[in-house]
């Protein structure tokens, strides 16, 4: 029986810079992977998969190009499934072999299987040759989620699909529905209407994405619609039903709708069912989710858990920094990450991204913010790049003009994000976007045209360097 200093289930995003950074740390560390291919949901069915086949309909499409030369302008007429998964396939197989080389490379064993507790430092894992036993001081638990799968659902995995089933389809759908409008329904439903896809977009919600900034939010429906995609809020599906031609969909407060594809985007659950973790004292939500403190560890000091397994964000970048942070607690090594100031992406068409605070939760704490905005439709990039709906939006403190929030969205939204967030994180003002030269053209001059925008709506004489 083969002991370790950490043993990590699962080979996520979480899991691969937790092993990683207690390999450097000169730990001895084993990581689990329950499937036969590594990187998780995110190089497999996730992230990696969904924002290739983005850049491959925007490719493809000529979305890009279409301000430029025309509404009607593609690169090519016809686009197969074959075609968004040959990026997609291309893409995953470079992660997997980084992933693979990575471990490699710090000395990282690799087991395959699907692992369970049997006691609080012991696990056996189940592997296609012979069940395994092994021990360790520490652990990761970063074993992800799974899409939602309700039983009055008929999925059949050929036109009633789940988010992990998109590239699984033998061609590209006539029409879609997408039953839920949180970050994947909303980045799936932009992507396929950008291919010319009749999309319906179902949420019980008033809004999509409450999370984010109202301004933003109306600039992407507003897109959206333009896509396209129909938009059916504070609405309820009442039944799915599947004949040979169709689905049909009734829904609570509008008319059926018939559709020859249902994507159900509702949720994503643990996957923590098969850890045997109440033999242990560990008890996950409902939603298979665990509880973890601001160290991530759960009540059992010694079992930590990171990623998408323990909740909102949920995003690969912050399962990463939460993998890194875990692995240098549990050895007392010094770690500084920041949980409380963390960006997020969302990659529909436009993609949309931000950081800090947004308008709604400024006013409700009462704080003294101003605004300012810049519209890619004034910037010569915006111009040369076809995006002429794009923005970048500051918030600031009125009174010391301390930067409290970015909110962008456009074309290199989520890569224009991390100017504000350098500047949010060494606390600075918008003084710095007036003093600092951008090069020209770029989108990075939204951020002084937005902050002169800001200081314009300010009372004037204004009061420099407060």
């Amino acid at each position: 029986m083969a002991h370790y200093d950490l043993l990590v289930i699962g080979t996520g995003p979480a899991g691969q810079k937790a092993a990683v950074q207690a390999a450097k740390l000169g730990k001895k560390v084993g990581i689990i992977e329950r499937k036969m291919v590594l990187g998780g949901v995110c190089i497999n069915t996730g992230t990696i998969p969904s924002k290739s086949l983005r850049e491959a309909v925007l490719y493809l499409s000529g979305f890009r190009q279409r301000s430029v030369y025309g509404s009607s302008y593609r690169l090519k007429k016809t686009i197969t499934i074959e075609d968004l998964a040959f990026r997609a396939n291309h893409v995953i197989t470079h992660e997997i072999q980084t992933v693979q080389q990575q471990m490699a490379r710090n000395r990282v064993d690799l087991f395959f299987g699907t692992a369970s507790f049997l006691d609080p430092h012991r696990l056996r894992i189940e592997t296609p040759r012979a069940p395994l036993e092994l021990t360790a001081d520490f652990f990761v638990i970063a074993v992800g989620t799974e899409p939602a799968r309700p039983p009055d659902v008929p999925f059949d995995d050929t036109s009633i699909i789940d988010t992990d089933g998109l590239l699984t389809l033998k061609r590209i759908p006539d029409s879609i529905v997408i039953v839920g409008g949180g970050v994947i329904g909303t980045e799936y439903a932009s992507i396929l209407a950008g291919l010319g896809i009749p999309v319906t977009l179902i949420d019980k919600r008033p809004r999509l994405l409450e999370f984010v900034d109202d301004e933003i939010i109306a600039v992407l429906q507003q897109q959206m619609k333009h896509l396209g995609v129909r938009l059916y809020h504070d609405e309820e599906v009442l039944a799915i039903k599947k004949d040979r031609r169709s689905i049909a969909v009734t829904l609570r407060h509008n008319p059926p709708i018939q559709t020859s594809t249902l994507m159900y985007a509702i949720g994503r659950v643990g996957a923590t069912q098969s850890l045997n973790l109440t033999s242990i004292g560990l008890q996950a939500d409902d939603r298979g989710r665990l509880n973890v403190n601001e160290h991530f560890q759960t009540v059992i000091a010694h079992i930590y858990a990171a990623g998408d397994v323990i909740g909102f964000p949920a995003l690969a970048s912050t399962s990463m920094q939460q993998g890194r942070h875990a692995a240098c607690h549990a050895f007392g090594h010094p770690d500084r990450t920041d949980t409380a100031l963390l960006p997020y992406g969302i990659y529909a068409i436009p993609e949309i991204s931000m950081i800090g605070k947004n308008e709604e939760e400024l006013k409700q704490t009462g704080a003294p913010y101003a605004v300012g905005i810049a519209h890619y439709k004034e910037i010569a990039r915006g111009q040369l790049i076809g995006d002429e709906t794009g923005m970048l939006k500051l918030l600031f403190h009125r009174h010391t003009r301390h930067l409290l929030g970015v909110h962008a969205i456009g074309e290199g939204a989520t890569e224009l994000i991390h100017i504000g967030q350098a500047v949010i994180a060494f606390h600075g003002k918008i003084d710095y976007f007036i003093d600092t030269v951008f090069n020209y053209p770029t989108l990075a001059e939204c951020y002084k045209v937005a902050a002169l925008d800001g200081m314009n709506r300010l009372p004037r004489p204004w009061i420099p360097y407060l």
